[in-house]
């Protein structure tokens, strides 16, 4: 994305109090309905520039989280230097995903997964067969990128371990066991260290 597209984009985002209404947690909760239901509702919604809520606390982007997983292993990469979010960068991470766009309304489909299957689609080839469920929920207020995002955390059960880097930001592909991964915990992004304690514990 070019600081032009960044500057233009507008992002679905809904208030931090309507969240901490439904019921503030810090970490990770596997209890999703409740607050999926009225989150991605659209009477509570609203699509503001991504410039703006960025350093925003008062609003919460929501943001599909993705992890693929094949046979106990999960698919995890380095942020490159390419990387967006210059917060992450460098970091390495267990998921693929990103914002939703107002340029993911489509009428004829549901806007959070018009959002998960084209972030999915910028970033790794997945040439896999799967199921996919969605499994949790990721809120971080100790750290200044989770105070401004909310993340939905989806595993997808892979047939094969077949997924690869689209974009070049994907660097150092690989899968793993999650408890390898967490001999290296440090490395990781934050969303990620949390997610690789669900992963763990499982």
């Amino acid at each position: 994305m070019t600081l032009q597209d960044y500057q233009m984009e507008h992002v679905l985002v809904v208030p931090t109090l309507l969240f901490h209404e439904l019921g503030h947690f810090q970490g990770f909760t596997s209890n999703v309905a409740p607050y999926l239901t009225t989150l991605l509702d659209p009477s509570y919604t609203s699509y503001r520039k991504r410039a703006d809520v960025e350093d925003d606390p008062s609003f919460k982007q929501l943001i599909p989280y993705c992890i693929f997983r094949h046979q106990g292993k999960v698919f995890h990469y380095k942020r490159g230097k390419l990387q967006g979010d210059g917060r992450l960068r460098s970091k390495r991470s267990v998921g693929i995903g990103g914002h939703i766009s107002s340029e993911d309304q489509n009428g004829e489909s549901n806007v959070y997964r018009e959002a998960m299957w084209r972030e999915i689609g910028e970033e790794v080839f997945l040439e896999a067969e799967y199921t996919e469920s969605c499994v949790g929920m990721i809120n971080d207020d100790d750290t200044e990128v989770g105070r401004v995002h909310l993340g939905i955390v989806h595993i997808f059960e892979l047939e094969e371990p077949k997924v690869r880097a689209r974009e070049a930001s994907i660097i150092e592909t690989g899968f793993a066991e999650p408890s390898e991964l967490a001999e290296s915990y440090d490395q990781f992004e934050t969303w990620s260290q949390i997610c690789l304690d669900y992963l763990t514990s499982q």
